[in-house]
């Protein structure tokens, strides 16, 4: 199929659109950022950070732009993290008329304003922060040059020349600002999107693996019900996968406007090379095939939808979990029947197939088909609940893995089993959660020992766990 890259040509119009500023209303937010400043500082008397973006044109934000300054921000936040910065207080400004960070921060306004420049310098969408550190001397509000941290004057966003001789004399227009400022801001934001939710993939990955005790499976006490598979088989498995998943989400970013099931097509291959890195990482002992699969598509459709927002105001984003599950169900809407098309008793020769072709059942492509309805009415609710109340993230995701393993057909059971076994098994977990919905740690304990003593391992169940968590990661940002 031809791909449909959104940026080829970059529709710079589009992404630039939003509502027009009047001059009278920047006229209002600079007085008011003044004031702000000032107040600040006198409340706080130490270094202050003022950040906001430099924008040409009559529209100062849009959804573009807000994420942009939301990725600067927390560039910014970390700056500070790494040397342990107190911020006695911040406020953050998104208005029409652009959008504003100010912080007090327990720090000399020298070293200060070193931190930030650096962002500046190093962020491929620097050159559109604005990042002025100011302070008090003698009452009066000072700000740090950047010549007096030895940097150089800024230069110019299209030519490169010193920017305040561009800008005085007007030799660009506003529409070549604009198209440079779209340029950046799409390639930054993609990027930063993409790293993002890959990094969430991953990091569910982890959790899964780590949460602990974990009836059947690899955890951090035991191998579970596993002879040829640890914890750590399951890390090394884990960080192989990274460039899979940025793979998946840069697809879903480039196809994201064309038809969803050609955008389903494109992982084929990244899934079996992905399938290969993992095999070699884990010497040939299959981990994470199923979260190859589920996960790839969650991240390709988190990464199409990414891009989707910001070419509009009302368009829902990759942050909003019942778009994203919408998108895995078109992506995969001809999945069963293109799979299973002409499977018998007769011919069947995966364990997929022959349960397919015995009893219907249609497995992870039927959940995802379906919108992972597992994850969306058991995993990710069950994980929001329990946490909102406290527990632990053992205990979260325990309870999240034992409530999906109990409402839906986990074909690893059957294949270990049988399916009146795994029906029984579900009618069990049934009963211990109506009893309790987050089971304490000897009940837990007592279902890893069964499971293990049977040689039972809910691993479907792992991968849409691990799928729930990934979803949260994505809805908290």
């Amino acid at each position: 199929m031809d791909t449909v890259h959104t940026h080829d040509p970059l529709n710079w119009e589009a992404l630039m659109q939003g509502e027009y500023v009047e001059l009278s209303a920047m006229l209002a937010a600079k007085e008011r950022r003044v004031y702000l400043q000032q107040e600040l500082l006198r409340k706080h008397p130490c270094s202050m950070l003022s950040f906001s973006m430099n924008i040409a044109g009559p529209v100062k934000n849009n959804p573009l732009i807000l994420r942009a300054f939301t990725y600067g921000l927390e560039a910014v936040h970390a700056q500070l993290y790494r040397i342990r910065a107190a911020i006695p207080e911040e406020h953050i400004l998104r208005e029409i008329t652009g959008n504003e960070a100010f912080l007090a921060i327990k720090l000399d306004p020298f070293v200060l304003k070193k931190l930030v420049s650096e962002i500046e310098e190093q962020e491929s969408a620097g050159r559109l922060f604005d990042m002025d550190v100011l302070y008090l001397d003698h009452d009066e509000v000072v700000k740090v040059d950047r010549s007096e941290i030895g940097l150089a004057e800024r230069s110019c966003l299209i030519c490169g020349a010193p920017g305040r001789n561009c800008a005085s004399r007007r030799v660009h227009s506003v529409a070549e600002l604009q198209k440079k400022t779209a340029e950046i801001l799409d390639a930054y934001v993609r990027a930063e999107d993409a790293r993002k939710i890959a990094e969430y993939a991953v990091q569910a990955m982890l959790y899964e693996v780590s949460n602990t005790p974990k009836p059947g499976l690899v955890d951090r006490v035991n191998n579970g019900s596993h002879d040829d598979m640890d914890f750590y088989t399951f890390l090394n498995s884990s960080a192989s996968l990274y460039p899979y998943f940025l793979k998946c989400t840069e697809t879903g970013q480039n196809t994201a406007f064309a038809d969803a099931p050609d955008t389903f097509d494109l992982l084929r291959d990244p899934g079996k090379q992905a399938e290969r890195h993992m095999f070699s990482a884990t010497r040939g002992v299959n981990t994470h095939k199923g979260a190859i699969f589920t996960l790839g598509i969650l991240t390709a459709a988190a990464g199409r939808l990414s891009v989707r927002s910001l070419y509009s105001v009302e368009q829902t984003d990759h942050h909003d979990i019942s778009a994203v599950l919408s998108e895995c169900r078109a992506m995969t809407r001809d999945l069963i029947s293109r799979d299973f098309a002409g499977i018998t008793r007769e011919n069947a020769v995966t364990a997929g197939q022959r349960l397919y072709a015995e009893y219907g059942i249609t497995g992870v492509r039927g959940q995802m088909a379906d919108g992972l309805p597992a994850v969306a009415e058991y995993g990710l609710p069950v994980l929001r609940k329990m946490l909102s109340y406290g527990k632990t993230t053992d205990a979260a995701g325990a309870s999240a893995l034992l409530s999906i393993l109990a409402h839906t057909t986990d074909t690893n059971m059957i294949h270990r089993s049988s399916l009146e076994t795994q029906k029984e098994e579900n009618e069990k977990l049934l009963h211990i959660l109506q009893e309790d919905p987050c089971p304490d740690r000897n009940t837990l304990e007592e279902l890893d020992e069964h499971y293990i003593e049977n040689h039972l391992s809910p691993g479907g169940s792992a991968d849409l766990l691990a799928a729930s968590w990934f979803l949260y990661f994505l809805e908290n940002v």
